[in-house]
């Protein structure tokens, strides 16, 4: 399919327009580190030449798409860190030859985590029993399962299984934790080589753990309970909506398997907690909701475009486990608007959010753009260089805090792929890329969702079967406590 060698075409017309190539790489910052940006031109052409070239390096890639070779790729961003990348590229129909005007990829000598996980699920309202959680190495295409719920999976019996949330402490795969609903399901911690699968089901709670939050050096999960329903609509373009009927928080200590409640107003739908990165504030997010009658499913569904969900954070101790009141950080209401996702900057700079027209769940809301406020200052505004005219929702910062990854339908407005951006200390924003694929055209071929992408700084290396047996076992109870022990 493709070759890298000179042969540059002699006989051609040229073009005042910059090629129309997917993926869309065209004026990107990408890290040092990255995988190949391979590319095609979307309308297919019968043979494309590139010519990259960056601090007298020149790479001449040549078939029906772009495709450099890694040993290629990597000498070229060498002499390119800090710099940009000049491409020409060349497209052959009806046998002619057209040069387009040249664009730049700039490299920044920020690397990102080497590696990223994600669950890939099918766009379906009704199938959730053939799911992974994978991981990927963005320094090349090596893909991984670490789970797939088939294993745990009786085909026929009605005993399907649903995988979900995966997190991390601190961008360690060494400690994580997931979610396995319907059969045999449980909560899967992961720390240091220990696996073991909680029962976190308790009658002083309102549900099992579902939305984490690792506290970045504790070994203390926060979680969201939630009683989530979903409805599909025929004539709004939000085809389906999920909610919380009812929703807390609780806190999880996972060396004594103990619980308690941390937020449980019934007239407060809280959600999405996120921990500070210097371990002292917990944010989420939270709706006012006054139930006037029992039916709360019903009753919220009636008035679902009302829910508005605004950003606060409560105070926290490590040393003492203990939390301090909750405090509004941003009023998402005042503006008509409901704001979700709370991510921090590792920095503690910058706070990264959702914002949508109403309700929880923006990845299926067409409307749901990245926000950003600073921390400093209290100023919050969209992420007009990341945002397009479709979802924006997922995100999650790198290590550095010099790159965030996104889950965005903008290419088909059905499936959510992981795109990437830099900032700088000074918060500018590059325009984001989409995950580079050895074939460019594999995410239009590939008919999967990527859901909550999350950096890590190595691949998980606890086996798919492992993390099975696990699961097949009974779960460990929890028990309920008013206050965390120290």
């Amino acid at each position: 399919m493709a070759a890298c060698s000179p042969q540059v075409p002699g006989d051609y017309t040229a073009s005042s327009a910059q090629p129309d190539i997917y993926p869309d790489y065209k004026g990107v910052t990408v890290p040092v580190n990255m995988a190949p940006l391979t590319f095609e031109m979307e309308r297919e052409a019968e043979e494309m030449v590139a010519r990259l070239t960056a601090d007298g390096e020149e790479l001449v890639c040549q078939g029906e798409k772009i495709q450099p070779s890694a040993d290629d790729w990597q000498r070229l961003v060498a002499r390119a860190t800090g710099k940009p990348i000049s491409v020409e590229v060349y497209a052959r129909y009806d046998g002619q030859w057209t040069q387009y005007k040249p664009f730049s990829i700039y490299v920044s000598p920020d690397s990102i985590d080497a590696w990223l996980s994600y669950r890939l699920i099918y766009p379906s309202y009704v199938s959730y029993e053939d799911l992974t959680i994978s991981q990927r190495c963005l320094e090349n295409y090596d893909e991984r399962v670490i789970y797939d719920n088939i294993l745990c999976s009786e085909e026929g019996q009605g005993k399907g299984q649903c995988i979900n949330c995966h997190n991390y402490q601190q961008y360690n795969p060494a400690r994580m934790q997931f979610h396995a609903r319907q059969h045999q399901g449980g909560t899967v911690i992961a720390y240091d080589g220990a696996v073991k699968k909680v029962n976190m089901k308790h009658d002083s709670i309102l549900s099992a753990g579902v939305y984490p939050a690792w506290h970045p050096w504790l070994k203390l999960i926060v979680y969201s309970t939630n009683t989530t329903g979903q409805i599909f609509q025929l004539t709004d373009p939000n085809k389906i909506e999920v909610f919380d009927a009812e929703s807390d928080l609780i806190a999880y200590d996972a060396e004594r398997d103990e619980i308690t409640n941390l937020e449980n107003d019934t007239t407060e739908l809280e959600c999405f907690p996120h921990w500070a990165p210097d371990g002292k504030a917990l944010y989420y997010c939270s709706a006012h909701f006054d139930y006037e009658s029992g039916a709360h499913g019903k009753e919220i569904i009636r008035k679902r475009k009302a829910v508005k969900y605004n950003l606060y954070r409560k105070a926290f101790d490590p040393a003492t486990k203990t939390f301090g009141e909750r405090q509004l950080v941003f009023d998402a209401a005042a503006l008509g608007m409901s704001a979700t996702l709370p991510r921090v900057s590792p920095d503690g700079r910058w706070l990264v959010f959702t914002m949508g027209e109403y309700g929880v769940f923006h990845i299926w809301h067409h409307d749901a753009d990245l926000w950003a406020m600073d921390l400093q200052t209290g100023e919050a505004q969209p992420l007009k260089a990341l945002n397009s005219p479709d979802t924006e929702s997922y995100h999650t910062w790198s290590s550095s805090g010099r790159w965030l990854v996104f889950s965005s339908r903008r290419y088909d407005g059905t499936y959510t792929r992981p795109f990437f951006a830099h900032v700088d200390a000074q918060g500018r924003w590059t325009k984001p890329f989409e995950l580079p694929q050895r074939d460019p055209d594999h995410h239009r071929q590939f008919m999967r969702c990527y859901n909550i992408p999350e950096f890590m700084r190595g691949p998980v290396t606890i086996t798919p079967q492992a993390f099975a047996d696990v699961l097949k076992g009974d779960g460990k109870a929890v028990t309920y406590v008013q206050q965390l022990r120290k």
